[in-house]
């Protein structure tokens, strides 16, 4: 069957490749869940690993197949599998355990080894392919009712970690409610922490470079928060109006504005960084005044990558709120499908070249 995968450590490898059709009898313990994959999201990671900055082929192959954001309908599961059955519309997690007791627990994105192991990134198969067998242990259900919003369960669930995460740690403060949210980037998980961080019922600002109107401004207006294009107010003119932030999402992608952010979080405040950057930019901070700041402030400095289980559930459970308290709103993050894994070349030029598209995902097959 065919899939989208890449030579690891050769810039623009992205090619076909014939891989051979799995069976649920290929997972043990009769765990297996076989799925007919019908569209798989794309993004700067697939860009930047068939770039040759980072991935690793699954030991005894010399590719690696791309695509960590599924959207499928389980077509067999083995017999030990009851929480779904043919015909349920899925997902699925994109690491898996590696030895640490963080794994073993079902805490797998919190992984203390250096060695991780993703779907489609790192030393496994990713989803853009026909078909893809996997535990049930990874498989996350999918309700009808948001099944037009196919591939953005996997953004989804790593912006729900990091606010979840957020709220987490601020557990330290014993009485906590924060009310205003800065959200740097208005990229997909931008986007996604701006409907969550207005769930969660606080005032929400939205900061990218590009003046309104854009469709990424109109998203963030559907969604009742506040867009701040950067180019006519920086985030120091921001918070000069309206005040420091109680929690900074980050999501960037710039090193420069994550530490830039720092000096905009208020008291007891919490920064979560979620962009992943792998360049070589180095730049100056004011050290001094950050470190006293931060130390007097009883400030939080946060990291968050992947999600797990958990987190593409509850993910799930606040896009059916966001639908019904924001209609329609988030499904206009879906901006660009490709039809076909033929078409493979298209999908990467998009990723590349297209600067407004928010989310490029390849339609895969028919229902």
């Amino acid at each position: 069957m065919k899939a989208i995968a890449v030579t690891p450590g050769t810039p623009n490898s992205v090619h076909l490749e014939d891989i051979p059709m799995p069976s649920v009898g290929d997972i043990a313990d009769g765990k297996g869940v076989l799925v007919r994959v019908l569209k798989v999201g794309v993004d700067a990671t697939d860009r930047e690993i068939n770039d040759a900055l980072y991935g690793n082929a699954p030991p005894g192959f010399d590719y690696l197949v791309l695509g960590h954001e599924s959207f499928g309908v389980v077509e067999a599961v083995g017999p030990a599998v009851t929480k779904v059955k043919p015909g349920d519309y899925v997902t699925a997690t994109v690491r898996r355990p590696g030895g640490s007791i963080y794994d073993q627990i079902g805490t797998y994105d919190m992984t203390s080894e250096e060695t991780y192991y993703e779907r489609g990134i790192n030393l496994l198969h990713g989803y853009l392919t026909e078909y893809f067998v996997d535990s049930d242990d990874y498989i996350v259900k999918v309700p009808k009712g948001l099944k037009h919003l196919h591939v953005l369960m996997e953004p989804m669930s790593c912006a729900a970690k990091a606010v979840q995460q957020a709220y987490e740690v601020q557990r330290r403060m014993k009485v906590w409610s924060p009310r205003r949210a800065l959200v740097l980037g208005a990229g997909q998980i931008g986007l996604l922490a701006t409907l969550l961080l207005k769930l969660r019922g606080l005032d929400v600002y939205t900061l990218a470079r590009s003046q309104a109107p854009t469709r990424n401004s109109e998203i963030v207006a559907g969604l009742e928060a506040a867009y701040v294009s950067t180019t006519a107010e920086p985030i120091e003119k921001l918070v000069e109006r309206v005040g420091k932030a109680d929690l900074i999402v980050d999501a960037t992608g710039s090193s420069t504005m994550a530490f830039a952010a720092m000096k905009s979080l208020g008291h007891n405040g919490v920064l979560v960084w979620t962009s992943i950057t792998g360049g070589a930019i180095s730049g100056e901070v004011q050290t001094d005044q950050i470190n006293i700041e931060w130390v007097l402030g009883n400030k939080l400095l946060l990291g968050s990558v992947n999600a797990n289980s958990e987190h593409f559930e509850s993910g799930i459970k606040d896009l059916a709120l966001g639908e019904v308290m924001y209609p329609k709103v988030a499904e206009k993050i879906l901006t660009n499908p490709v039809d076909g894994l033929d078409n493979y070349a298209e999908m990467m030029r998009l990723l590349v070249e297209a600067k407004t598209a928010l989310k490029v995902y390849v339609n895969v097959a028919e229902e």
